[in-house]
């Protein structure tokens, strides 16, 4: 059996195998960074892998097994070219191939993970070993919390991709779900002299029918006397892509002005004795309060808030360096020193038609309404609409930075340490979020019909290509920024006190700051009445005032104007396809939109600072027990949290510090009772910190939907214990069947709390609802607020199995014995209570607060992954096909219980064929199914949130090595 520090150094081998045709594949004979943390103790197995020489995809797929073979907790890994060969186009897309992972989209592209179940905040990554965050936007906004954004990355810069979904006392606390290594290049590990390996490929969108380059290239050198080595390798990608769809923003609850004829607000006045009653149409009154069956019908219905069609245009463009110096006098002896830079831009450009019900039902007229079993407002006719068409452009780029140290040394034969330091920042910045609004207010014959969700027919009664019919009512602007710094310093240390017995001990300081900022520039062109408060040429109509003489904003000539026509959206008959958007650069410099003063957005600025120290010890072990074979480690990992929070309220910064420590006892033991097999156990306590946007001091303010949302600084961190059980089956070379059964009770799960209150309950002055919004004329109505705040809960619990299946069809004839096969799935179930504010009881009446029980949210219940590849000396091909069920995402507004995404599924493909030893060329084709995003608003309902897809993207290209 080999000794602790002859043990680890074939670990490192396994790094080291030299590959052929790919980047990642040479990356892969350069990774750097922990592979794993421990391995098994059979010499059989050790002996088995010193022999392999990565070549191909099927022997990356075998390096793989093999790793996972060697621990003895639960990893899974891509390594070399198992990573270049996917058709992926960042590293979210490549880790959904590992078991019990799937990914969260964004515009086409994998963004975020989940890891059996638990979403992106409860995954930690480590680059290179040291714990990071990478943010970027969505289509929403920016990620400001702790999940890690991976679309940041292209694949091509990594050598390795790790998850451990298993705890153990030398591994970095953090995470309820799984810590995720990424691991770039190894200069030492290749061929003396000089090697270069690139690929160069073209990317072509079907939906947007535009092409973009993706160039990728590694240089490095190693010393004749193996002593220095230096590597340097960079990529970059540039794509246009479309999404093209619908949505609704929600489904809500009103009351309108009147429905099929008959007015629902009436003005009762008694004069010389004689009562009275007359309608009061479009503003004012009182309702009819149950006298009229027809209108309490329809407020207590839900209609969608915003039914529209529209177009997303992204150009996103990403840049990667990497870079490694290694310095290795002695067998005994390495240091190195890796950087890395990434840099992701953005352009969204978004152009939507649309009507605006929220907040304007009260002026509506209603005809012939039908409603389906839902309680929904599946069609109607709508007057006195308010029509809306929009133009939004933000800008966005994030910058990463990554430069850390590490000396790698053997002080005697059975003791030995790492030392590791260095920082990490991550930059993500929104220089432009820029919306110009054309409104018409009075709009007659709008109808809508839902009656098949995903495919509404939206179709516009007035004229909304005629300018004339339009003014420009509003103008926004919303720059932003957040930036994540980490700074790291650990010390690790191993001692083998005896044969198959080893103790390890380590100390660890984090410093984990996170800044955000956010500034409004938004106003609503006029107010109630008075002159307009953009240019002060306007005068302004009161609130109420409708018909063509209302002035609410500038009139709209063909130069502030741009046609727009709708394609590629799956549109029924019916719908409007085209109409007039603002055109933004006209827009924005008629208003001098970015001349006005940025006034900072209260609710969006906020800073949390972590100071972690800690450290751990470990034992392992190995040896036999009656014959049988065994590998196992246990210890206790201390960690004390710092943590300072600043939020602004009532305009006021405030800050709140406090301390916190666990300790986190794990073991792992794993049993060889065969050659062939693995029996793995787990248990552990972990623990993740609260989300970053709940634990501000502070407050924000939504006056479009009339909610107030408060953080909580003091809210405890999940705590769970979680346990492990897997048999793993190596049947044949390079194949495993494997099944883990998995358990997670969560004892500590911040929840939301809502109540319904004034805005003077509050305490916030009247000047941090947004001007834009209908809240900033209206800022107390009947049916109130909705105030959020975030509260300890009592806990959730987790439970699943992961089955798995790869295998080399060896054992068919003639060429059938070249195909392959992988396939994995995944079953979750857990349960949580969350308090939720379901639909109104009275037409007008605030939402109903209740507790419900529903999963964690982002957990699918079922996930599956498989891929069939065909591969020869000359000839590869692969498909490979990820299928994710629905999941809840998080507590909905205006009286819709839950919302998230019903069940998707993606198609890869792509081929490959040798020309010589050092060219291949390629074809790949991702999403070749055009998926939709399919969003939801209401878990019983289901109502249409968004229906989008973003087309199917073929890639040509070719790679080289000299």
């Amino acid at each position: 059996m080999l000794k602790g520090n002859r043990q680890g150094r074939n670990m490192r081998e396994l790094r080291f195998w030299l590959a052929g045709s790919s980047i990642a594949a040479m990356m892969l004979a350069m990774s750097g960074g922990a592979l794993a943390q421990d391995v098994a103790p059979q010499t059989a197995v050790d002996d088995e892998v010193a022999d392999i020489v990565v070549t191909g995809f099927r022997e990356s797929l075998g390096a793989a097994i093999n790793l996972k073979r060697q621990s003895v907790g639960s990893v899974d890994a891509i390594v070399a070219e198992d990573i270049a060969k996917f058709p992926d186009q960042n590293l979210a897309e490549s880790l959904q191939r590992i078991p019990g992972i799937s990914i969260q989209r964004d515009g086409g592209e994998g963004r975020a993970i989940t890891v059996r179940g638990l979403g992106a905040q409860f995954t930690r990554v480590r680059v290179n070993g040291m714990e990071t965050v990478a943010t970027s936007t969505d289509g929403a906004s920016a990620n400001r919390d702790r999940a890690f954004d991976f679309n940041v990355f292209a694949s091509e810069l990594f050598s390795s991709l790790v998850v451990h979904k298993t705890a153990e006392a030398s591994l970095d606390e953090g995470s309820l779900g799984a810590v995720v290594d990424l691991n770039t290049g190894n200069p030492l590990a290749g061929k003396d002299g000089f090697t270069f390996v690139g690929s160069a490929t073209a990317s072509y969108n079907d939906l947007s029918k535009k092409w973009g380059p993706r160039l990728a290239g590694l240089m490095s050198w190693k010393s004749p006397d193996g002593q220095w080595g230096v590597a340097l390798s960079a990529a970059y990608s540039k794509l246009d892509t479309l999404q093209m769809g619908n949505n609704t923003v929600r489904w809500s609850q009103a009351r309108f002005d009147s429905v099929d004829g008959t007015p629902c607000f009436n003005t009762t006045r008694t004069a010389g004795g004689v009562t009275t009653t007359t309608p009061n149409p479009n503003s004012g009154g009182t309702y009819t309060n149950g006298r009229v069956p027809a209108c309490d019908q329809a407020a207590l219905a839900f209609h969608p808030r915003i039914p529209r069609y529209g177009e997303i245009a992204q150009e996103r463009e990403r840049l990667g360096i990497t870079g490694s110096i290694q310095w290795a006098p002695s067998d005994a002896t390495k240091v190195s020193i890796d950087g890395l830079f990434s840099r992701f831009r953005e352009t969204r450009e978004e152009k939507w038609g649309e009507v605006l019900l929220r907040s304007n039902e009260r002026s509506i007229d209603v005809v012939n309404p039908v409603y389906d079993s839902n309680n929904n407002m599946i069609s109607a006719t709508l007057n006195d609409a308010w029509v809306r068409t929009e133009h939004y452009l933000r800008k966005s780029q994030t910058k990463f930075y990554q430069l850390g140290a590490t000396w790698d040394q053997d002080v005697s034969d059975s003791f030995r340490f790492t030392l590791l330091g260095g920082f990490s920042k991550s930059d993500a910045s929104i220089p432009v979020e820029t919306t110009l609004v054309f409104d018409d207010r009075d709009a007659q014959g709008y109808s809508y019909d839902y009656s098949n969700m995903q495919r509404p027919v939206l179709a516009f009664g007035t004229s909304v290509t005629d300018p004339a019919n339009f003014q420009l009512s509003e103008i926004r602007d919303r720059p932003s920024s957040t930036v994540n710094k980490f700074r790291t310093a650990q010390l690790r240390t191993e001692w083998d006190v005896t044969e198959g017995f080893t103790v390890k001990a380590g100390a660890v300081y984090r410093r984990f700051s996170f800044d955000t900022e956010s500034f409004q520039r938004d106003t609503v062109v006029c107010g109630n009445g008075g002159v307009d408060r953009v240019l002060g040429t306007l005068n302004c109509s009161p609130n109420g005032t409708f018909g063509p003489s209302a002035v609410y904003g500038f009139p709209v000539t063909a130069a502030l104007a741009e046609m727009f026509n709708l394609k590629g959206a799956n549109a029924p008959a019916g719908t409007t396809t085209q109409w007039l958007v603002p055109n933004l650069a006209a827009g924005t410099d008629f208003t001098n939109l970015y001349g006005r003063e940025a006034r900072i957005d209260a609710g969006n600025t906020r800073s949390v600072v972590e100071e972690t120290k800690g450290g751990y010890i470990q034992f392992d072990a190995k040896g036999d027990i009656f014959g049988l074979e065994y590998a196992a480690n246990a210890g206790v990992r201390y960690v004390r949290t710092n943590q300072s929070s600043v939020g602004l309220n009532n305009a006021v910064p405030v800050e709140v510090s406090r301390s916190y420590e666990d300790w986190l006892p794990a073991m792992n033991i794993a049993f060889f009772p065969h050659r062939d097999f693995v029996v793995r156990a787990s248990v552990a306590d972990v623990m993740t910190r609260p989300s970053l946007g709940n634990l501000t001091p502070g407050g924000s303010v939504d006056g479009f939907n009339y909610r107030v949302s408060f953080g909580n600084p003091n809210l405890s961190p999940f705590r769970a214990t979680a346990y492990d059980l897997a048999l793993e089956w190596y049947f044949a070379p390079q194949s495993i069947a494997s099944v883990a059964i998995f358990k997670k009770d969560v004892q500590s799960f911040p929840i939301g709390q809502t109540i319904n209150g004034t805005f003077a309950s509050t305490g916030l002055p009247l000047s941090v609802i947004p001007s834009s919004s209908p809240a900033a004329g209206q800022p107390e109505r009947d049916e109130g607020w909705a105030i959020n705040t975030i509260v300890n809960g009592t806990g959730a619990s987790l439970k699943g199995i992961e089955l798995s299946v790869q295998a080399p069809f060896t054992f068919l004839p003639g060429f059938l014995s070249r195909f392959g096969g992988i396939a994995n799935a995944t079953f979750v179930d857990s349960s949580a209570d969350y308090t939720v504010a379901g639909p109104a009881v009275v037409p007008g009446g605030g939402a109903v607060s209740s507790v419900r029980n529903s999963t964690l949210f982002g957990l699918s219940k079922r996930a599956f992954n498989g891929t069939l590849y065909y591969e020869d000396a000359k000839f590869s091909a692969r498909v490979s096909a990820s299928y994710r069920s629905g999941y809840v995402d998080q507590n909905s507004g205006t009286g819709n219980v839950f919302e998230g995404y019903n069940s998707t599924i993606n198609v890869d493909a792509s081929m490959r064929y040798k020309l010589t030893d050092w060219i291949e060329l390629s074809l790949e084709g991702i999403n070749l199914t055009d998926d939709y995003r399919d969003r939801y608003t209401d878990l019983d309902a289901n109502r249409n949130y968004e229906q989008l897809h973003y087309g199917r993207t073929i890639q040509l290209g070719a790679r080289f090595k000299m």
